[in-house]
């Protein structure tokens, strides 16, 4: 196992090789990750929507999600979450300000055509009509309750969120073994979902995926626009997840790289 202080050096040059990444080829490892995200987003409503105790289907899904996180780390992808440790190598100054920003919009948006795609995938393959489309009204009431969240609410959240997701990452980077990343990694996130912080990338899918539904099966969800989506969900969100993740990047920082 690889204790902190070596998870964080080993980091420093983990940042580093993610801003070096040619552009074309961080664009597509994004679009992977935000698609690996999305399955996982549609494999814990899938198990969770017939549950009828409340908590017992949030748990259920919260224990399906991890495999998201799983599978952007261990076949490989860039996710913007995760990549706000990058703080860490800008800290030790072996990366600039410029790059580690680069890296970020062009993975978030990268991220934002994965999670598309997969939405509108599922959406209009008619995944939705499981369960007698109990599956479509679920993902359109998760959306429009997302997309009514406080300014507030959904920054704090995303604050949250982010913490435990690199934390995730972060205990990930611990074991050298596949089985011990999933282990290291499941339980962050599982605790995320279990009760309901932001997550930007997820919510990429989540909400697109509530507003396609709710059009096609007409279920008429009061809150889902494009505005709500974009500026009512996803900008507070964001902006609390990069806060997180940098809480946890700096923390870890200050405490076994700064001289």
């Amino acid at each position: 196992m690889n204790a902190p202080a070596q998870i964080a050096q080993n980091y420093v040059n983990i940042g580093t090789n993610k801003t070096k990444l040619p552009l074309v080829k961080m664009f597509i490892l994004s679009i992977f990750a935000g698609a690996f995200i999305a399955i996982a987003g549609v494999g814990a409503t899938t198990a969770a929507v017939s549950i009828a105790s409340p908590s017992v289907a949030k748990l259920v899904g919260a224990c399906i999600f991890p495999a998201g996180l799983a599978l952007s780390l261990i076949a490989g992808s860039e996710l913007f979450t995760g990549n706000c440790l990058i703080v860490i190598p800008l800290l030790e100054r072996k990366v600039t300000l410029a790059a580690m920003l680069k890296n970020w919009i062009v993975v978030y948006l990268g991220n934002f055509v994965g999670a598309l795609f997969i939405s509108t995938l599922v959406v209009y393959s008619h995944t939705f009509d499981l369960f007698g489309a109990k599956l479509a009204a679920s993902a359109v009431a998760t959306a429009d309750l997302k997309c009514s969240l406080s300014f507030a609410d959904a920054f704090l959240r995303g604050i949250m969120c982010n913490i435990l997701v690199c934390l995730g990452v972060w205990m990930a980077f611990a074991a050298d073994d596949v089985a011990g990343k999933i282990i290291g990694l499941f339980f962050p996130v599982m605790i995320f979902v279990l009760c309901g912080f932001e997550h930007c990338i997820a919510n990429m899918y989540y909400i697109s995926a509530g507003i396609m539904a709710n059009n096609m099966y007409a279920l008429g969800a009061a809150n889902l626009s494009l505005t709500n989506f974009l500026l009512g969900n996803l900008l507070p969100v964001t902006l609390g997840n990069i806060a997180g993740g940098a809480l946890i990047g700096i923390g870890y920082w200050f405490a076994y790289l700064k001289k």
